[in-house]
């Protein structure tokens, strides 16, 4: 049977471009909430479950892994499939992962649970970057996902508060139930807005026996082999600071958990009000140029965070923005610059193999900066200091490294594509 023929990217209607947009940054918000509600619930859940904080630690890593895991394997079909079609079916698989763990009744059903949503949030996340790179021009790319990464700020300012608060009431799987609640109107939402999205499916098909050998390719070729570096280093240093700021607010400082969702809230309402801003400055002044200054300013903050003072909780929700706002600004102008990286039609699969390192990076950034700390039995963390200086040296190689980066039919001495992406 002869496959169709594909039908050209959409060219969406400014209020719909608006809507698609902002439900793909609802379906991250989940995403981001669900991997993120479990490290300040960390004691309920041990408690619950009878288990110690490297059983904890594992089922937080579960995620990340697996997440990593299965968006190696979507690279292999993410781009056979028609977008909308792909999005809806894992969202709907993702819910379900969620709807398990409220249900989990011991660790190890906890742990797999983990496990299903890591495989579903993986191919997610890259699904919701190739539907970007299909639907908007690479001019207003950063924009978009400026948008899209507002997520992150929703999670931190709305997410991850109400989520404590409902564990802090209601118990530990609560906050899951509401995932599975929010999934289910957001996939409502995907059906109506997102288009039907083809145009990157190759005709003829590539051959299944080819899928292997074209994942290798992609993977050794060496503009996208720079990307995929790119992409560990911000994540992996992100993520030596990020998973123990709490810990590190009540061991530490003696910030009272239920003071921490306020923290969260400051950061999460800078970053909503700062992230389209660095989206159109990328646009505007070019993708890496913004990294590196973004990059510059986050030094002092990754800094300041690790090695924090005795400081009265007002002082803690003032300076907590800076430390999220210089983060989450070093991120926008990356994704918006890995989207041009590869030719159109295998656009899926790279973003399917970067959100594998990106998982990766975290589990692994979160592991090695937990080797790098010790808790005393009172809950003091030692250590947090060099997590800081490790991090703060990855973003100045990243800095440097970003050069290296080339968008698709750019050629290494310009800074400007020659051919678009």
């Amino acid at each position: 049977m002869t496959p169709p023929v594909p039908t050209a990217a959409p060219l969406l209607a400014p209020g719909r471009e608006r809507a698609l947009l902002w439900l793909l940054a609802l379906t991250q918000f989940t995403i981001i909430v669900d991997f993120m509600v479990m490290m300040p619930m960390g004691p309920q859940i041990m408690q619950a479950f009878t288990v110690g904080p490297a059983a904890f630690a594992a089922a937080v890593s579960a995620y990340s892994w697996c997440a990593g895991i299965s968006g190696l394997l979507a690279a292999t079909y993410i781009d056979r499939f028609d977008r909308r079609r792909l999005l809806l079916v894992v969202y709907a698989l993702f819910a379900l992962s969620n709807l398990i763990c409220a249900l989990a009744t011991n660790y190890h059903a906890l742990l797999l649970s983990r496990a299903f949503a890591g495989l579903t949030g993986g191919v997610l996340g890259s699904l919701v970057l190739a539907i970007i790179g299909d639907v908007i021009p690479p001019q207003r790319r950063g924009a978009a996902m400026g948008v899209v990464m507002t997520s992150f700020s929703l999670a931190a300012v709305a997410g991850v508060p109400l989520g404590v608060v409902l564990g802090a009431h209601f118990g530990w799987s609560s906050p899951f139930f509401e995932l599975v609640v929010l999934s289910v109107a957001i996939w409502v939402g995907a059906w109506k807005v997102i288009p039907s999205l083809t145009a990157h499916i190759r005709v003829p098909a590539v051959p299944l026996s080819r899928t292997l050998p074209d994942l290798w390719s992609l993977m050794r070729e060496p503009a996208h082999l720079r990307g995929f570096a790119l992409t560990a280093l911000v994540m992996g240093a992100h993520m030596l600071i990020v998973p123990f700021i709490s810990p590190n607010f009540v061991g530490n400082l003696g910030v009272q958990p239920e003071s921490i969702s306020l923290i969260y809230m400051a950061g999460g309402a800078a970053m909503f009000f700062t992230s389209r801003a660095v989206g159109r400055m990328a646009d505007r002044f070019g993708k890496r140029e913004v990294f590196r200054i973004a990059a510059l300013c986050s030094l002092l903050p990754a800094l300041f965070m690790t090695h924090l003072p005795q400081l009265p909780l007002w002082g803690l929700i003032l300076f907590f923005p800076f430390f999220i706002v210089s983060g989450n600004a070093r991120m926008i102008p990356v994704q918006a610059l890995l989207t041009t990286v590869p030719e159109p039609h295998r656009r899926g699969a790279f973003m399917s193999v970067n959100s594998a390192v990106q998982q990766i990076a975290t589990g692994t950034g979160a592991w090695i900066g937990g080797l790098m700390l010790t808790i005393s039995p009172s809950g003091h963390i030692s250590g947090y200091g060099t997590n800081g200086w490790v991090c703060c040296a990855c973003i100045v190689l990243a800095m440097w490294w970003v050069g290296k980066v080339q968008s698709y039919g750019e050629s290494p001495a310009s800074a400007q594509p020659v051919r678009a992406a």
